[in-house]
């Protein structure tokens, strides 16, 4: 059962907390991850700049697959993509996003989505851009171009289409995708656009030089969930 309104089951102080909470993630350290690494084929991955000159090591996250399921347990944020997924032209990226017991790892809520148009990915000068959500119904959406740049607010916005978590260690689960079209680029969560872009202020100076480009999955640090579906489907 999915629980849109965070009135069915806190207080509005603890609603208040909930929403605000994603901006006090700069005071949480990055942990290690046992056993870490990329143990799906093809995949390859990159933690966050800041994440590696404090010390963390990609290996410090986990990706690895089962039936079809991708798991990611970080550690350092991070985003992990194959090479041969590639969006072009006008498209949609989507895939299930479920966070089994949610803020189980951390203290505040961590955001997990869809990346596309990336671009020398895994070098300094890599660029992408990405749809987040958090299961404390707000959403992101940022990218590197190589520099980080925002998108809609430095933490984002509340939006009712993003499922809210019961509780602590409680599941919640994200259907994310963002579309590329002529003028527009979109972000969906659960099958509610949340977010629409003039392509114009994407694909811009200092931040995308297209929206051609590999697709992938990016997770905020000290987070656990599993991804079904992802896929590439084109107008």
């Amino acid at each position: 059962m999915r629980h849109r309104h965070l009135a069915a089951f806190a207080t509005a102080a603890g609603a208040l907390f909930l929403i605000a909470s994603p901006a006090m993630s700069q005071s949480e350290v990055s942990r290690t991850v046992e056993d870490g690494g990329i143990n799906v084929a093809g995949w390859m991955g990159k933690i966050d700049a800041r994440e590696a000159e404090s010390g963390q090591a990609l290996e410090n996250s986990r990706l690895s697959e089962m039936d079809g399921v991708l798991h990611v347990t970080t550690g350092p944020a991070v985003t992990y993509w194959n090479a041969s997924n590639m969006g072009s032209g006008e498209y949609t990226v989507s895939a299930t996003f479920h966070e089994p017991q949610y803020m189980s790892l951390n203290s505040h809520p961590h955001p997990y989505g869809i990346v596309i148009g990336g671009n020398n990915l895994g070098t300094d000068q890599q660029s992408y851009l990405y749809c987040a959500a958090y299961g404390s119904g707000t959403f992101i959406v940022r990218g590197f171009g190589p520099e980080a740049f925002q998108v809609n607010g430095r933490r984002g916005e509340a939006n009712d289409a993003v499922d809210t978590a019961a509780g602590q260690n409680e599941p919640v689960t994200q259907e994310i995708a963002v579309s590329v079209t002529a003028t527009t680029v979109d972000c969906s969560i659960n099958g509610e656009v949340v977010g629409s872009y003039p392509k114009s202020d994407i694909v811009t100076s200092g931040r995308l030089s297209s929206t051609d480009g590999v697709f992938g999955i990016r997770f905020a640090h000290n987070t656990e969930a599993t991804v079904t579906g992802l896929k590439v489907t084109r107008d």
